[in-house]
């Protein structure tokens, strides 16, 4: 599969998945000069930024473990822009990652996680 064909079907099922926990979808990778990010939601009175990872093996590591701390300055930033541009949406900002390992062959997860709160 294409790295961007990957990404959609990550973002695809991660959008199912938090939907399916109450989650209110808001949008679907803002971009700025900072970055993009791929999800947002709104859970209760928190807006919730998430990156999504999918990976089809854990070869070279685990999905979450590909997002280091100058991803998560580019999302800090960019969350800071939409809330900029958005204020009618909570204050309260969180960024949560979706790590998915799929299997292509078979159509199906093998894992998914919910990482609520990442920090570095």
């Amino acid at each position: 599969m294409r790295k961007k064909s990957l990404g959609n079907l990550g973002e695809n099922l991660a959008l199912k998945y938090l939907q399916n926990k109450g989650y209110k979808f808001i949008a679907r990778n803002f971009r700025s000069r900072f970055g993009e990010i791929d999800l947002i939601f709104q859970e209760n009175n928190n807006l919730v930024f998430v990156e999504v990872k999918l990976r089809l093996n854990d070869t070279y590591g685990q999905p979450e473990e590909a997002i280091n701390k100058w991803k998560i300055a580019s999302i800090i930033k960019t969350a800071q822009y939409f809330k900029l541009l958005y204020p009618k949406f909570p204050d309260s900002l969180r960024i949560d990652v979706i790590a998915i390992l799929y299997n292509s062959l078979e159509n199906n997860i093998i894992s998914l996680r919910h990482i609520k709160n990442i920090t570095m």
